[in-house]
């Protein structure tokens, strides 16, 4: 059942009261009536048609709703996500990438040695090589990246990829696309 189907169900004030009188738990039509206040020339033929609809079903304790309807009718016309922005053609440096960076941003700055280094040159990147830039620029370069831009920037000049001089930096290191 398609979710427009299902608001078409109980797009009628009747049926959606005995829906909701079912799913409360009222088993047989005078039930329903008496927790609705609706008379049973309406109460009759919202039951035929929630039955009809798939909505509500007989079993041997009386009515019951189909309340799963609602899940399979959202699982059925659910579009399938998209899949995940590759950041890297490497399938491992990709994995490392996906994991610390969320959004663009960094969600943190990797304790291990080796993850580190693929996360910081792939931040490198953001620098032109040849292209000298003051500590200014370069802060807002990075606090794109990350809130501790001052560590993130010490990382980057620690691993050789970003070289310093009298607070003008420059991409001293890290692979470069052609």
């Amino acid at each position: 059942m398609t979710p427009t189907a299902l608001c078409g169900l109980l797009a009628e004030s009747d049926r959606l009261r005995v829906f909701a009188a079912v799913v409360l738990g009222a088993r047989t039509p005078s039930t329903v009536e008496a927790a609705t206040g609706l008379p049973a020339r309406l109460v009759e033929p919202a039951i035929r048609r929630l039955q009809q609809g798939g909505l509500l079903a007989v079993a041997d304790s009386g009515l019951v709703a189909a309340q799963e309807a609602f899940k399979d009718a959202v699982r059925a016309s659910a579009t399938p996500a998209a899949p995940p922005l590759q950041l890297d053609e490497d399938r491992q440096r990709d994995l490392v990438l996906r994991t610390f960076i969320t959004d663009g941003r960094l969600t943190q700055i990797p304790a291990a040695r080796g993850k580190r280094v693929v996360v910081l040159e792939h931040i490198a990147s953001s620098f032109e090589p040849g292209i000298r830039y003051p500590e200014r620029e370069v802060d807002a370069i990075l606090r794109a990246w990350h809130d501790d831009h001052a560590a993130l920037r010490r990382h980057l000049v620690d691993a050789g990829l970003l070289s310093r001089d009298r607070n003008v930096y420059w991409r001293s290191g890290g692979p470069v696309v052609v």
